[in-house]
């Protein structure tokens, strides 16, 4: 899924292109910057996994986007969404890569994806964080988001069960 993409103060989400294969492997497969992620580590990573990221901007239900800086055009991190049949909610997800953690882009990027939802009509913003993640956790919380579950998840490629909070905000 495609969009015209999303400008915030300092942040362009646009769509993810195959160019940005590799930018997304640093970062979803990276064993630290993944850690949270249910995305297999690069030594856990196969060449048909591969392949799934490769087609990534074909996806029709997902929007990938990658988060640029708007003063230098530096690659930031990703988000995506999935929004329901009707449009009434949307599902969100981001990641930043470590060299640019605490400087807000994680905040930054969420408010830009919900300010998007809401100008077509929203009702509600969907999450899962994975409990571990203090850094989201905390994004979630300073945004609105309200906890209404948990679930689980295999890391793929290992044995690791991770748990993660389901968040929700209304709109």
């Amino acid at each position: 899924m495609k969009i015209e993409g999303i400008k915030t103060e300092r942040l362009n989400l646009r769509n993810y292109e195959k160019a940005d294969l590799d930018f997304i492997i640093s970062i979803w497969n990276d064993p630290e910057m993944g850690k949270y992620m249910p995305d297999p580590s690069i030594e856990n990573m196969d060449e048909e996994y591969r392949k799934v990221y490769e087609t990534l901007e074909e996806d029709e239900e997902c929007c990938y986007l990658i988060s640029e800086c708007l003063a230098t055009g530096e690659r930031i991190g990703t988000c995506s969404f999935v929004a329901s049949e009707d449009g009434s909610t949307y599902d969100l997800g981001y990641c930043v890569h470590m060299k640019f953690w605490r400087n807000g882009y994680g905040t930054e990027t969420l408010q830009g994806m919900i300010d998007y939802a809401k100008s077509r009509s929203a009702k509600k913003i969907t999450a899962s964080v994975n409990k571990k993640n203090e850094a989201s956790n905390a994004i979630m919380r300073k945004l609105g988001f309200n906890i209404v579950g948990e679930s689980k998840f295999k890391k793929i490629g290992t044995d690791i069960i991770m748990e993660s909070y389901l968040y929700s905000l209304e709109l």
